[in-house]
């Protein structure tokens, strides 16, 4: 049985849950083991799953936040770019069928900023 995403889209969105409950667990779930995050705001680029939630505590920690807001999804078999509002992710499907992130980069607004 999947337990991640089923869509990109879906993915978006728990991504965003995962930030609104602060969880480092799931959030790096949602990763390839060997993914890339780039968020911006003077922080290094995190590469796998354990830098991803280090960088992820820290943008919590800074207040930022992210607002799932896919406005674009263009797949090919098992492989996506999703274009949100404030970020760009190439995105995989995994053998279980579930959908990971493989390059993600962001621009992440600070709690209460306007667009």
């Amino acid at each position: 049985m999947c337990t991640g995403a089923r869509t990109p889209e879906e993915l978006e969105t728990l991504l965003e849950d995962a930030f609104v409950l602060h969880d480092h667990q799931a959030l790096a779930q949602l990763f390839h083991p060997g993914a890339m995050l780039v968020a911006g705001g003077g922080l290094a680029e995190a590469r796998g799953r354990r830098q991803v939630a280090r960088v992820a505590a820290r943008l919590w920690d800074s207040q930022r936040l992210y607002l799932a807001d896919p406005r674009r999804v263009l797949q090919v078999r098992d492989t996506a770019l999703v274009l949100a509002g404030c970020a760009i992710n190439v995105v995989r499907r995994t053998d279980d069928g579930s959908w990971r992130y493989v390059i993600s980069l962001h621009d992440l607004k600070k709690q209460g900023a306007g667009p």
